[in-house]
């Protein structure tokens, strides 16, 4: 295999695939004796999807009305689905003790 001017080689189709590797994904380097290793840290992709999910999922929990926030994702899909009654406006007070 050719290493590049710029230290750059192309990891083989086949170790890609076997090791789960895409683009976007980190890997890290390192030297036993001889050898180069070089170790898979994570599949940038599915973590890049996961996180998004997350920032999205918590954008629409902002954005719910004061009847949902104490909802659990079951209750909310059972909602959305009509398989549970809407939550009941709860009464904001103001001066309550």
């Amino acid at each position: 295999m050719l290493v590049t001017e710029k230290g750059q080689v192309t990891i083989p189709k086949h170790i890609r695939v076997a090791a789960g590797l895409g683009a976007g994904s980190q890997v890290a380097f390192s030297l036993e004796g001889s050898r180069i290793v070089i170790t898979p840290l994570g599949t940038g992709v599915a973590d890049d999807r996961r996180a998004k999910l997350k920032a999205a999922a918590a954008k629409v929990r902002a954005s719910f009305g004061a009847e949902f926030k104490g909802l659990g994702a079951d209750e909310i899909m059972g909602f959305i689905r009509g398989d549970a009654p809407a939550p009941q406006k709860t009464a904001a007070r103001r001066g309550a003790k």
